[in-house]
């Protein structure tokens, strides 16, 4: 059969091809967006795993939107308005795509920031949107230049990470916040807030949702992948009720329901007394590894290798001198460290500043020495 011409222009994810390579023997990986599978809260999921044989009805059909007494949680946990709901989907990776599938059509334009997910550029180039590119700054998007997008073209949608932004880092301030869900009421543009590292804030305060601003005017896509286990893959979507219900009806089609055995699972774990102090460990010890990977990079790498600070997440963006990016990794790849290219993070690769993604949570302090020192000598090679 011929391909769907929505596929043929999308390129494979780079981070996903690179996996395999990543997690070979002798090699450092700094690439995948990956939790330490040590910090896994399966302790305090054991019981409720064990006790999955004795509740039959977990593995009949389910709802759509989700296991009840779930949903129920969310919407208490997370003091839904009576006008709101939620759907439960397989990943909020899903949940991206639902929205995609429900709101955009062909050739509509949506805004994201420039660099931006990698997984929210592949989604909305096969929905075949028109992605609009918005510069980046330390505290969030330009405004100026998202105003000026917003009044003069016909946005559906502005979809972002403003908590600890992959791949950068970056963290929006509270009012870069205001002002976008200011601009997204005026002009009439849905909010799309991705939040899959909120709750890896190791640093300062935190700060209130986009959303919470623009209540009416939002989506939010949350993740369990980073604070629970990646197996057991489910994301949250809530927002007005009139907005999920679509959602809901593409994820009629796409695959019923996602688990329930591990919904239930989740909802255990999310109430169990040890869950809190769980998150609190995962920060120190992330906390921990960030310090050790900044400080190796300061005593290792040249000046002009440039590395912002963050409060949180799981990654940093390293700026390097003029250099063919793509060229560097693989070169890094070949001396036993994995990294990703700043250029697989761009719709429009023309604009492309030279800078790596280097992710800190999955390799330990001893790992993550090694590979800067790996990665030194592919700089001195590359970047002259």
């Amino acid at each position: 059969m011929k391909l769907a011409k929505s596929l043929q222009e999308i390129q494979p994810s780079y981070i996903r091809e690179i996996l395999s390579a990543a997690c070979a023997p002798g090699v450092i990986s700094l690439a995948g967006g990956l939790p330490d599978a040590k910090t896994f809260p399966l302790a305090l999921m054991a019981k409720s795993l064990i006790d999955l044989p004795n509740q039959p009805q977990l593995f009949q059909y389910g709802n759509t939107a989700g296991y009840t007494p779930l949903l129920e949680h969310f919407s208490n946990y997370y003091q839904l308005p009576a006008s709101h709901s939620s759907i439960i989907c397989t990943g909020s990776q899903q949940g991206l795509d639902l929205i995609a599938r429900s709101f955009i059509n062909p050739g509509d334009s949506i805004v994201m920031e420039a660099p931006s997910y990698l997984g929210a550029i592949q989604v909305f180039g096969l929905a075949q949107a028109n992605i609009e590119s918005i510069s980046q700054r330390a505290d969030g998007p330009d405004l100026e230049e998202l105003e000026s997008c917003f009044a003069t073209k016909d946005i559906t949608l502005f979809y972002a990470v403003p908590d600890f932004h992959n791949p950068t880092g970056v963290c929006w301030s509270i009012d870069v916040r205001k002002k976008v869900a200011q601009l997204c009421q005026q002009y009439n543009v849905a909010f799309i807030e991705d939040v899959p590292y909120r709750e890896l804030r190791f640093k300062g305060e935190f700060l209130p949702l986009v959303s919470s601003f623009c209540p009416e005017n939002s989506l939010v896509l949350r993740s369990f992948s980073k604070i629970a286990t990646p197996g057991i893959r489910l994301g949250l979507v809530t927002g007005r009720s009139d907005w999920i219900a679509p959602l809901n009806k593409v994820k009629q089609a796409a695959d019923l329901h996602s688990s329930i055995p591990m919904q239930a699972v989740l909802l255990n774990l999310l109430q169990h007394d040890g869950f809190e102090q769980h998150l609190e460990v995962l920060r120190g010890l992330y906390s921990e590894r960030y310090k050790a990977l900044l400080d190796n990079i300061a005593l290792k790498l040249p000046a002009s290798c440039e590395v912002n600070e963050v409060n949180g997440g799981m990654f940093i963006w390293l700026s390097l001198p003029d250099c063919d990016v793509n060229a560097l990794a693989q070169t890094a790849l070949e001396h036993g460290v994995a990294v990703v290219p700043s250029s697989v993070f761009y719709q429009e690769r023309e604009n492309v500043k030279p800078a790596l993604r280097l992710n800190f949570t999955n390799a330990n302090i001893d790992e993550l020495s090694e590979a800067i020192d790996r990665l030194a000598k592919v700089i001195e090679i590359h970047c002259k």
